[in-house]
């Protein structure tokens, strides 16, 4: 599969209503044309983790956009914890592509970002081409997702002073001279007690994913990486969404980490995917210029 040229990069802004009154939202657009793809991020993590992804897809001329839903990045962070929710997240996504005038759009996410996307195709799923969910986060999940995320809630709630020394530690040391995981490790960081409280919150006493019913009633193809050796996201759930969703394809990750270390192989099959659900537009594009 050949490469197109180096894509372009642009910084956006989208206002949301919220509880209160307008919320800023910050995403990156890669790439340009009509064939949308957007990706989401997990939870309390940065756009930024999706930018290889992003070049790759946008390379091969795919408009990708990348953001950071309300309390991540470098979007707004109220602390209060109603803001939040994989629910209020979705509706973002579907601001965003209102905002950029995309009708429709592959729609993916990794973790509880996957969980998202998830929530798109419920809501709104003549918005969405197609489904691309890495590791997400259902009920063979929950245990461990509660075991990872309440030390961060009291953490964040009641030792407010730990967090902030650790971000005040971590912030002047140089992004650009270190490996892209480590600079994103330390963005990740780079967030006050509060927001991050409320993030926590939000999410897990909010709607954490469609119910199985809502989940079997997705039509939008869909393609579900599982990861291996990651209790945080068993292969379990991936499993059990291929069998939801009719016509799901299941893609088993060959070792630990495979997507970030060694990403060729997937790669290819992502981007496949997603030029796959791409084609329905370009055909119709033509069928009207003819």
């Amino acid at each position: 599969m050949g490469r197109a040229a180096l894509a372009s990069e642009q910084v956006g802004q989208v206002f949301v209503e919220g509880r209160r009154g307008r919320d800023r939202l910050e995403y990156t657009a890669y790439g340009a044309g009509e064939s949308w793809v957007v990706l989401v991020p997990p939870l309390l993590v940065p756009r930024g983790v999706h930018d290889r992804t992003a070049r790759m897809l946008a390379s091969h001329g795919l408009h990708v956009l990348v953001l950071d839903p309300l309390g991540h990045g470098r979007s707004d962070r109220p602390a209060d914890p109603l803001s939040y929710s994989v629910t209020a997240f979705a509706e973002q996504v579907v601001a965003l592509l209102d905002h950029v005038g995309a009708a429709r759009a592959v729609v993916g996410g990794s973790s509880i970002g996957a969980n998202v996307a998830l929530e798109v195709a419920v809501r709104a799923p003549e918005r969405v081409a197609g489904l691309l969910l890495d590791g997400p986060v259902l009920e063979n999940a929950l245990g461990a997702q509660l075991a990872l995320l309440t030390p961060v809630l009291s953490t964040a709630r009641f030792a407010p002073l730990a967090l902030t020394a650790l971000r005040l530690a971590t912030r002047p040391l140089p992004r650009r001279l270190a490996p892209a995981w480590v600079g994103l490790v330390l963005d990740t960081l780079d967030a006050r007690p509060g927001p991050v409280a409320a993030v926590v919150q939000g999410v897990l006493f909010g709607r954490f994913a469609p119910s199985s019913a809502e989940r079997a009633e997705v039509r939008a193809p869909t393609l579900v990486l599982a990861r291996v050796a990651d209790p945080f996201h068993p292969v379990g759930d991936a499993a059990t969404l291929v069998e939801e969703i009719d016509g799901a394809v299941l893609e088993r990750a060959e070792a630990a980490l495979e997507w970030r270390r060694r990403p060729e192989r997937l790669d290819l099959v992502v981007t496949r995917f997603a030029l796959e659900c791409a084609r329905p537009a370009r055909r119709a594009r033509r069928t009207r210029s003819s």
